[in-house]
């Protein structure tokens, strides 16, 4: 099929060839209706990734259940809505998404914690800087930029004109240290 004839198919035609598992219809399905299917998905899930899986299936499951239309329950576009809306709705009753709500990106995991509890990290209480004092002024230097700044390990080492390994076995002692001093 050429693409001026994809775009005039009549309802029966998509349908019969939808049937007739023609591929090619399929890529038409999609270009006709996939913009109208996704507003459905989105109104009910809002998240974007998982909105688009549900338009994957979706047309997926228009693609399996194709024989199980019938025209005189109602149009194409409405069963494919219908499908659309239910996949939507048992994704959202399902325990794997109930599951995800309750669990949060690592990336945001910290923040969350810190604004729940309101934390603020205080070195003083727990004596940390006290034992920081006590290593040497180079050591120091090191995990002050580091830990206490937020320093990355190039810009601490820009910033103390070092070379990049020596940042890095500056930080290494001083924890190994540190640690001696817990024990």
């Amino acid at each position: 099929m050429t693409a001026l004839k994809k775009l005039t198919l009549t309802e029966p035609e998509l349908v019969l060839a939808l049937q007739s598992k023609d591929s090619t219809v399929l890529k038409t399905l999609y270009s006709m209706y996939s913009s109208a299917l996704y507003g459905v998905i989105s109104r009910i899930i809002t998240h974007t990734e998982l909105a688009e899986d549900v338009l994957q299936e979706t047309f997926v499951k228009i693609w399996q259940s194709a024989e199980h239309y019938d025209n005189s329950k109602g149009r194409l576009f409405t069963w494919m809505m219908n499908i659309a809306r239910n996949l939507s709705i048992d994704k959202l009753r399902s325990k794997d998404f109930k599951n995800s709500l309750k669990n949060q990106d690592i990336e945001n995991n910290v923040s969350f914690v810190d604004e729940q509890n309101k934390v603020t990290f205080n070195p003083d209480v727990l004596g940390i800087k006290q034992l920081v004092e006590n290593l040497k002024p180079d050591l120091q230097a090191v995990l002050d930029l580091v830990y206490y700044k937020g320093y990355t390990h190039v810009e601490a080492a820009e910033k103390l004109n070092l070379p990049l390994g020596t940042v890095k076995t500056r930080i290494r002692l001083a924890i190994i240290e540190l640690r001696r001093s817990f024990n």
